[in-house]
């Protein structure tokens, strides 16, 4: 497979439930997910997006993120040739319970996400004592 092929933007699938309101594209990022003993670090390639147009929820165990682009004009010009399509973006994930959902950390650098999922602390074993009546 050609190289260029491999990496080009895909459109995202819109579930059925959700309501678009702005009429562009909406492309899937390319994710990379590490795990290490503490948590679960997530690097997203989101390009164009910055700290104010990443939105990151979690609602019960769907993790979703989203940002909006805003192509940049060239005034008093027009474009001729592009290979790069300006949309937005979208992708949803579901996560266990693992994840401490109060400690997640979220920072945007030079259009990546990176996401920190903290791992909640395991609750430890407990011996009960048991007495007699």
């Amino acid at each position: 497979m050609d190289k260029a092929m491999e990496y080009q933007k895909k459109p995202a699938t819109t579930p059925v439930e959700m309501e678009r309101t702005r009429n562009r594209r909406v492309y899937v990022p390319k994710v990379d997910i590490i795990e290490t003993p503490d948590a679960m670090v997530l690097y997203a390639d989101m390009p164009g997006t910055d700290e104010n147009s990443v939105e990151v929820t979690v609602e019960k165990n769907v993790l979703t993120i989203a940002g909006t682009v805003n192509g940049k004009g060239f005034e008093g010009r027009s474009m001729a040739y592009a290979e790069y399509d300006v949309g937005d973006y979208e992708r949803v994930f579901t996560i266990s319970d693992e994840v401490d959902r109060d400690r997640i950390e979220a920072i945007v650098k030079n259009g990546v996400l990176k996401l920190v999922l903290r791992k909640a602390p395991h609750a430890e074993a407990k011996k009960i004592t048991v007495r007699t009546q």
